[in-house]
């Protein structure tokens, strides 16, 4: 079992009143279509985190498709979102008795007043509550230290201003894979985190979309730094997670011609395997850590 944690504080936000679910939060215009406006505080080097985005369009979806929950999402990142404006137009594929298919993009205006697409998602969504207990599994929960072992953005030098979405996340790293910080990259490409929303709201599955986007890059423990953009990310959610912290696991095996893959799994406060994902990022910086 994962290592006992100390209870959240009275007084939490709550799923459907916390900072995440009202930044995410879409104003219907017409029948599948909604506006939104993209808040700074979830950004990286200027650009709104993937993984915010891909829980924007899911929620979109959830709303739009006749089942609940997020079985399976694919997102194709086309080009980099902003804070501001913008607006999420959905289409129902197929609705069929346990699953529903839709499609969902995100668009936003350039400076020359032109709609760009940002990203453009295919999912199949279900409900996870009528899923059977049946579980029968190879996989085990990563094992690193208990949370108060483990390192934040807090423990380190004053951050800076890259990294806005740090403030709104509750990140505690396993301190095995935070060489790069210290200038001394291991080279195994992985990362693992506690993870939570800074204001303590539980995770659900539209978190998860979030959670799978929202570590380090693993390519700064191979030595690489700056920005590494997301062009394709798939995520399966696989059960409703448990109330409390989760567990991230991600790691890479391969980096070549300038572009990676990172397998992610995400457990929860019960052992539990809640979602897995494979996205391929590209390496846009060539500056290579000693």
């Amino acid at each position: 079992m994962a290592d006992a944690v100390t209870a959240p504080p009275a007084g939490r936000a709550t799923i459907g009143d916390s900072e995440f679910d009202r930044d995410s939060a879409l104003v219907p215009r017409e029948t599948g279509v909604y506006d939104i406006d993209l808040p700074a505080g979830w950004t990286i080097f200027g650009a709104v985190n993937g993984g915010f985005l891909l829980a924007v369009l899911g929620r979109a979806l959830g709303d739009a498709l006749p089942h609940p929950d997020p079985f399976t999402v694919s997102a194709h990142y086309l080009t980099a979102s902003r804070p501001g404006p913008a607006v999420v137009r959905t289409q129902t594929v197929r609705a069929g008795r346990t699953l529903s298919t839709g499609q969902a993009s995100l668009f936003q205006y350039d400076d020359e007043g032109r709609e760009v697409e940002r990203i453009r998602v295919l999912a199949s969504y279900g409900d996870l509550g009528a899923l059977s207990d049946d579980v029968r599994t190879t996989a085990k929960p990563p094992a690193f230290p208990p949370m108060e072992r483990c390192l934040g953005p807090e423990d380190g030098p004053a951050p800076d201003d890259t990294s806005a979405i740090a403030g709104r996340l509750m990140l505690k790293l396993d301190p095995a894979t935070l060489g790069w910080a210290l200038g001394a990259p291991s080279g195994k490409g992985e990362m693992r985190a506690w993870f939570g929303l800074a204001d303590g709201r539980d995770p659900d599955p539209l978190s998860l979309l979030l959670a799978v986007d929202a570590l380090p890059p693993t390519a700064f423990e191979l030595g690489v730094s700056g920005w590494v953009p997301t062009v394709e990310l798939t995520v399966h959610v696989r059960c409703r997670p448990a109330p409390g912290p989760l567990r991230v696991s991600i790691t890479t095996r391969n980096l070549a011609g300038g572009f990676l893959e990172e397998d992610a799994e995400v457990w929860d406060s019960t052992d539990r395997l809640v979602a897995q994902s494979r996205q391929l990022a590209r390496v846009a910086s060539a500056g290579f850590g000693g």
